[in-house]
């Protein structure tokens, strides 16, 4: 099968700077697939080129197998979803769908029937006649996506759509977003600073980092086994102990830190005096055993977890959930907390943001 878009050794410069460094993948076709990262890692950048609107400044692009460098947006098999939407407000919601038709010189009839189709597969039937000013941030968000569509895009990008919502209708969205995309089954290029997200809908995740796709794999992969100190720091919440690799074999690795000698899984097999860096789910935390000791300082109880905070008596701090139904330690507490160091990741220092 042909890759639905290939990044081949793509490096976008503007000046002396450097956007996106030599960055190479292959998107399958009717794969969802998101570029996660922090703002200014270059993921937008990325979507900019594949979608016509920047030129790389080496390497190619190719969308189907096929070259897309001189070819403009326009002129390519995709539709970009932008972080404001951009409908027309003077146009009702069928008109919306249906422009990128009329542009093309579509008969008016031929139009609403298209639009009619795309309202039933967003789930909006009967709302063709309302103006955009009548719909809630969901259903603007499922209109833009049926324009895009309109146009039978082999590729539809998404340049962080969900934003401008709220925390319950971005989680009711991500849904929705995983469903069109099931029923339409073209390929969707996600852009998203929220790891949430990206974990929730994609297929597979390409982790970047000051212009550098650091890591490509499904969200569990990312999640359990990270390549590099800034996925394991960026995808989901972290213990984090920064120090010197004192022992080492092929499975596991002795680091020296400040809270004393910690053990976990040596995943990039590093040797004796490597700079790494340590790091311990919160979730993975035991309480009541263990070779660190500290004490309590901020208990937060959010439902089904709660999220305990320590200050560890070798310094820095840890975090641990706690499951409900168990023992929760008071502020100020004394505790004693460990982990099982198979549940614990060595990595290499290099690149590690908070150290």
């Amino acid at each position: 099968m042909t890759s639905a878009v290939e990044l081949d050794h793509v490096t976008v410069r503007f000046g002396a700077f450097t956007a996106v460094q030599d960055a190479t993948l292959s998107i399958e076709a009717g794969e969802f697939f998101s570029f996660l990262g922090p703002s200014g890692c270059g993921k937008t950048t990325l979507l900019r080129t594949i979608s016509g609107f920047i030129e790389p400044s080496e390497g190619q692009v190719r969308i189907g197998g096929t070259d897309m460098r001189g070819l403009g947006p326009n002129r390519r098999p995709t539709a970009l979803i932008f972080q404001n939407l951009a409908l027309f407000p003077m146009m009702s919601v069928a008109e919306n769908i249906a422009y990128g038709l009329r542009v093309r010189g579509v008969s008016r009839s031929a139009r609403r029937e298209v639009a009619e189709r795309l309202l039933d597969l967003i789930a909006l039937p009967g709302h063709a006649d309302k103006r955009v000013d009548e719909l809630s941030g969901g259903q603007k968000q499922r209109v833009a996506i049926a324009r895009a569509l309109a146009v039978e895009p082999k590729v539809l990008l998404l340049d962080e759509p969900l934003s401008a919502l709220d925390l319950k209708l971005r989680q009711h969205m991500r849904n929705e977003l995983r469903a069109i995309q099931r029923r339409v089954g073209i390929t969707f290029i996600y852009i998203t600073h929220d790891q949430g997200e990206a974990l929730a809908m994609s297929d597979r995740i390409a982790v970047m980092n000051r212009g550098v796709i650091e890591q490509v794999a499904d969200g569990r992969t990312l999640y359990e086994a990270p390549r590099t100190a800034f996925v394991a720091s960026f995808v989901g919440e972290n213990n984090a102990f920064v120090g010197t690799v004192a022992e080492a074999d092929r499975d596991r690795a002795l680091v020296t830190t400040a809270a004393g000698p910690l053990s976990g899984r040596n995943l990039r097999n590093l040797m004796r005096t490597s700079e790494a860096v340590l790091f311990v789910r919160p979730e993975a935390v035991v309480l009541g055993e263990g070779p660190l000791t500290g004490r309590a300082t901020e208990v937060a109880y959010e439902g089904i977890l709660t999220h305990a905070t320590f200050e560890l008596d070798g310094g820095g701090r840890m975090t641990a959930t706690i499951p409900r139904g168990a023992p929760v330690p008071k502020p100020g507490a004394a505790v004693r907390l460990g982990y099982d160091p198979a549940d614990a990741l060595v990595l290499p220092r290099e690149g590690f943001a908070h150290a």
